[in-house]
C-alpha cells in the first residue's frame, strides 16, 4: 500500500509559508502557530507544521503558548504527528524560555533584597506549574545568592513556593510549616529570611504579612 506524503511548508502557498514571511517582513510578523511551525519544520501524514502547531496551541487550560512552559513530553506525543524527536524540541522551547527569562534578570552577583525581586526572578518559571514546588534560596551576607549555599555554610535561607490554582495566598498549612523551618533555622544558626509564594502574576511574602 502506497503511503501518503508527509506535508510540508514547501506545499503551502508562497504567502503562508512562514520562512518566507519572516524574510519579508521579519520574525514578528509571524502568528504564534506559524512560529511553532518553523520550529517544527515538518508535519505528519495528513498534517502540516502548520496543523501540528495549531494543535499545540490548543493544547491546556488556558489554551495557548504559556503551555510550552509546562507540557511534559508524553502530553505532546498525545498528538498524532508528534514524536519523540518533535517532542523534545518543544520541551526544549520552553525550558529555553524560561531561562532567558531568568537571565534578563540576572546579573553576575544578583542581590535580593527584596520580595517583590525575588518572586518577579522565579515567576515565569513557577506560575505554570501544575504541581507545587518549593525551593530553599541560599544567601551569603547582603543577600547574595549561593548555588547549593547550605554546603558552603550560607547565611540565610529563603523558601519560595509555588500555588498552582493561582492564588498566592497562605494556607494554614503554609503558615505552620514557615514557623517550623524559622525554628529549626534559629537552632541551625540559619535564619529564615522570608517565605514566599508564587501565584499567576501574583505573590505573597510572609514577613511582609507579619506571619514570619
Amino acid at each position: 500500500m502506497k503511503q501518503e506524503p508527509v506535508k510540508t511548508m514547501k506545499m503551502l502557498p508562497a504567502s503562508e509559508r512562514p520562512y518566507e514571511k519572516a524574510a519579508e517582513y521579519g520574525v514578528e510578523s509571524l502568528s504564534d502557530a506559524e512560529l511553532l511551525s518553523v520550529i517544527l519544520r515538518t508535519g505528519a501524514r495528513k498534517a502540516s507544521a502548520r496543523d501540528l502547531a495549531e494543535e499545540i496551541l490548543k493544547m491546556g487550560d488556558p489554551p495557548g503558548l504559556s503551555g510550552l512552559l509546562h507540557h511534559t513530553l508524553p502530553d505532546y506525543q498525545e498528538i498524532r504527528g508528534i514524536g519523540r524527536v518533535k517532542a523534545i524540541q518543544l520541551a526544549s522551547v520552553g525550558e529555553l524560555s524560561k531561562r532567558i527569562w531568568k537571565a534578563a534578570r540576572a546579573s553576575e552577583s544578583l542581590s535580593f533584597c527584596h520580595p517583590a525581586v525575588i518572586a518577579d526572578y522565579y515567576m515565569e518559571e513557577m506560575r505554570h506549574m501544575v504541581q507545587e514546588h518549593v525551593k530553599l534560596l541560599c544567601f551569603y551576607t547582603k543577600n547574595i545568592m549561593l548555588i547549593e549555599a547550605l554546603r558552603y555554610r550560607g547565611a540565610a535561607v529563603i523558601l519560595l513556593h509555588n500555588h498552582p490554582s493561582g492564588d498566592a495566598s497562605p494556607s494554614e498549612e503554609d503558615c505552620l510549616f514557615t514557623r517550623r523551618v524559622a525554628e529549626a533555622g534559629k537552632l541551625m544558626g540559619i535564619p529564615l529570611l522570608d517565605h514566599i509564594i508564587i501565584g499567576d502574576t501574583s505573590y505573597v511574602s510572609l514577613k511582609e504579612r507579619g506571619i514570619l
